[in-house]
């Protein structure tokens, strides 16, 4: 039979309440004692039950990861970074996928009525100021990634700097006529991302056209899509002599679609159309992609840290922290020559 609590209390000799609070590390025993259990333990090889252990102390060892309902690269590699850290840090990872708001109310709400889980990383998906009222007044640990609310914590890239920075480059190169391909306007990046194009237009002196914005008209998910870049590619390329002569895609699988798209139609990347995309995510490098980095595994090991320190009641003001994309120059952009602005540069291995 499975050794129990009471077996351990009895080669101690002590109550099982001591037993249970050596094994939550309560102040209040003595270190004379603390060792008298714990050699009873070692001796008897005890192994308490996690979630007993869990809820002895009020808390779970699980965290809830909350994100739209459709998988990227980008998300792929944000969890993966996600998934590490809580395991290193001993918590267990639920992932709730979002299909709709009446499901996340749900998610939100459960959360805070059955405390299944210790905290939220909640990733690209908006919060209401009921929601966010309602976090706050149960002093529920909450992170935000790739979204924000003035009211809680939140890891955010800088979409429309990275936009600006990658649009900025192309006219460094001599491009006059660029393109976009965009997520969904619905999505708050793809909002940001579109401000950063414009801006870098009109600080350089280039109206905006807006036959050279691509919204994706598709029905999958948010447009960060294969797809999405694939036809947005076409649609820029049919505009014939008044096409434009760079693209930027506002994320890797956008351009890895366009890149498809160029091979089809026998169009040489970056000789006959320049291309970036954004991200950074493993397959960019392979694709040989110019493209803004994203430091994924940053934000992931930020997120999982603030969310602990919440969990622990180390910290009580509010952050809102941004990380600022780099350029990534590889193949599909075109070499800039001698210039002052302080690039990253990756050659082709």
């Amino acid at each position: 039979m499975p050794v129990t609590i009471y077996d351990v209390a009895k080669r101690a000799g002590v109550g099982i309440g001591t037993v249970s609070r050596v094994l939550n590390e309560s102040p209040q025993i003595s270190p004379k004692t603390r060792e008298k259990v714990l050699k009873a333990i070692r001796e008897l090889q005890y192994r308490p039950h996690a979630l007993a252990r869990g809820l002895a102390r009020n808390k779970t060892g699980m965290i809830g990861v909350v994100m739209p309902f459709f998988i990227g690269y980008f998300y792929f590699e944000l969890l993966r970074t996600i998934q590490h850290e809580l395991t290193q840090k001993g918590y267990d990872l639920i992932l709730y996928n979002v299909e709709n708001p009446k499901q996340l109310d749900t998610i939100f709400e459960k959360s805070l009525r059955e405390r299944r889980v210790d905290g939220l990383l909640i990733l690209s998906v908006p919060i209401s100021d009921v929601h966010a009222k309602e976090f706050h007044r149960q002093r529920f640990p909450v992170v935000l990634v790739d979204t924000t609310h003035p009211d809680l914590d939140s890891i955010k890239v800088e979409n429309t700097q990275g936009a600006y920075t990658a649009v900025s480059y192309l006219i460094s190169l001599g491009h006059q006529r660029i393109g976009m391909i965009t997520g969904k306007l619905s999505s708050p990046p793809a909002r940001e991302r579109v401000e950063g194009y414009k801006k870098a237009l009109t600080d350089h002196g280039i109206p905006f056209e807006p036959r050279y914005l691509l919204v994706p008209e598709i029905p999958e998910a948010d447009g960060f899509n294969r797809s999405a870049g694939y036809q947005g590619f076409k649609q820029l390329v049919s505009l014939g002599k008044e096409r434009p002569t760079a693209i930027f895609a506002s994320s890797d699988i956008q351009a890895a679609g366009a890149l498809l798209a160029a091979q089809e139609l026998h169009l040489r990347i970056p000789e006959e159309m320049a291309l970036i995309g954004f991200d950074d995510v493993e397959l960019a490098s392979y694709l040989g992609l110019t493209t803004m980095r994203q430091p994924l595994e940053d934000m992931g090991k930020l997120a999982v840290e603030r969310l602990i320190e919440r969990i622990s009641k180390k910290v009580y003001q509010v952050i809102q922290h941004q990380v600022v994309p780099q350029l990534i120059i590889r193949n599909t952009s075109g070499v800039l020559s001698m210039d002052k602005v302080d690039f990253i540069m990756e050659k082709k291995t």
